[in-house]
């Protein structure tokens, strides 16, 4: 395993980084790119680093990215509550609050959904997000 992964002195970013890099191949080109488009979706995206996996957050948490032997899964928190017309969501279709996104090898990103995806979670974590005390 890559030490910087473990380096909770090193900025998150690179953290991150480097779990692309561990990861390599398609799977590391998947998580690389969600990334990419999370960020071009919402440029006030947070990166952060929880559980050993890349969070990305705006008013709470949107999404988590965990690389698997077979597929990259995005776990969005709250997403029973999305809208999602495209029908991107693929796994825990029966929870109450989470929605799983899982992709495969050879898996096309549906760029405008995916991205109107994110954007509903900003919006939703917004909409929900419980003001802050003094």
């Amino acid at each position: 395993m890559d030490h910087s992964l473990t380096d909770l002195s090193l900025p998150v970013h690179e953290r991150i980084d480097a779990r692309i890099a561990e990861t390599g191949g398609w799977r590391g080109e998947i998580l690389a790119r969600v990334r990419d488009l999370i960020h071009q979706a919402d440029p006030a995206v947070e990166e952060e680093w929880k559980w050993n996996i890349p969070v990305w957050s705006h008013g709470g948490i949107i999404c988590t990215g965990e690389v698997y032997k077979a597929h990259v899964k995005l776990t969005f928190a709250k997403g029973a509550s999305l809208p999602d017309p495209a029908g991107l969501f693929t796994s825990s279709l029966d929870g109450k609050v989470r929605r799983g996104l899982d992709f495969y090898e050879g898996d096309k990103i549906k760029v405008a959904p995916f991205k109107a995806l994110i954007k509903a979670a900003v919006a939703h974590n917004l909409s929900t997000a419980k003001p802050k005390k003094k």
